[in-house]
């Protein structure tokens, strides 16, 4: 079972799926047909799918569905399993290629649960509004974010230590932003990456004095989605396809999933977000009159740059390390 949101004209994943029908296998897609610029190559891929016999749906009415998720069942010597992928970016061979965008795999049997009531809600075979660990849109996503900023408030209250950080594609969302400024009035040191629009205004006094938003262009086109909460040293991080807009929020299918293992959630955090909160070449910072002044090293410090960096540094070949995300050390001195 897969989601297919931004196909393109070249799918060897469609390509994969045609193969796993031919071979018996039980496949079911859901092709989502108002993918903005890709509306004429989900129909065709759609219109191929449905001729080979794989079971193709269009979604829930009135919600387009964004999310990435692919489940496979398997049966084995002891059972039955569930293979899962979840990802921040389209099953899309030309923008895998110029976009930046993280994938998970897992076959943890909680989450495997997760995808198949998804795909089963997806599917018209039941509704489902609670899930064991995902965060899903539009019924559970955004208390489930709102609630973890309330949270980080109170670690602030009662340790001084509340930390959030989020990236993203934009943030637009009222009541996301109205949270936001409440986490830094209570002193939450707060950093956004946020690469396009922003509409939450940093460094204003009284309000949103702890925030710094950066944005990051560059070679590639930064698209993946963290949210990093500190949780008084328990930190949480979640990953998905969502943006903090209304239209993924409240009108549209979306999942973030958790990293609970110790070793990915520490090089999420110490190879990834320090990386990007630390570039001097594709950052741009955003003034608390809404214009960006880029970001540049220090003096006789070195250039860096976190996109050239991920090339010659794969995460997989890297220790965790000591991460620097700590309430005190997120933002630049005044020089």
């Amino acid at each position: 079972k897969q989601t297919l949101y931004r196909v393109g004209s070249n799918s060897p994943v469609v390509n994969s799926l045609l193969d796993a029908v031919e071979n018996g296998k039980q496949v079911a897609v859901l092709v989502e047909l108002k993918a903005r610029f890709d509306e004429v190559n989900n129909i065709e891929w759609a219109r191929a799918l449905e001729r080979a016999g794989v079971h193709v749906v269009y979604g829930l009415i009135g919600l387009k569905t964004h999310a990435k998720v692919a489940l496979v069942v398997r049966r084995e010597e002891d059972g039955l399993h569930r293979y899962v992928h979840l990802g921040t970016g389209n099953y899309n061979a030309s923008t895998a290629r110029i976009y930046e965008d993280i994938g998970f795999f897992t076959c943890r049997s909680d989450i495997g649960a997760d995808a198949s009531d998804l795909f089963n809600s997806l599917t018209g075979y039941s509704l489902q509004n609670t899930y064991r660990k995902l965060l899903v849109a539009p019924s559970g996503l955004r208390i489930g974010i709102v609630e973890r900023i309330q949270r980080e408030i109170r670690v602030q209250q009662e340790t001084g230590n509340g930390r959030l950080i989020f990236k993203l594609n934009s943030l637009v969302d009222p009541e996301i932003i109205h949270y936001l400024y409440r986490a830094s009035q209570s002193g939450v040191v707060i950093d956004l990456i946020i690469r396009g629009i922003c509409c939450l205004r940093p460094g204003v006094a009284g309000v949103s004095d702890n925030i710094r938003v950066i944005s990051i262009v560059g070679r590639f086109l930064e698209h993946s989605r963290i949210f990093y909460f500190g949780n008084g040293g328990n930190e949480e991080i979640f990953l998905g396809s969502a943006d903090m807009m209304q239209r993924n929020l409240d009108g549209r299918v979306e999942t973030l999933f958790p990293i609970e293992d110790l070793t990915l959630r520490e090089v999420i955090r110490t190879q990834m977000l320090d990386r990007f909160m630390a570039d001097t070449v594709n950052a741009s910072m955003l003034q608390s009159d809404g214009q960006y002044v880029p970001v540049r090293p220090k003096p006789g410090e070195a250039p860096f740059d976190s996109q050239s960096w991920f090339i010659t540094h794969p995460l997989s070949d890297l220790p965790p390390q000591k991460s620097s995300i700590t309430a005190t050390s997120a933002f630049p001195s005044e020089s």
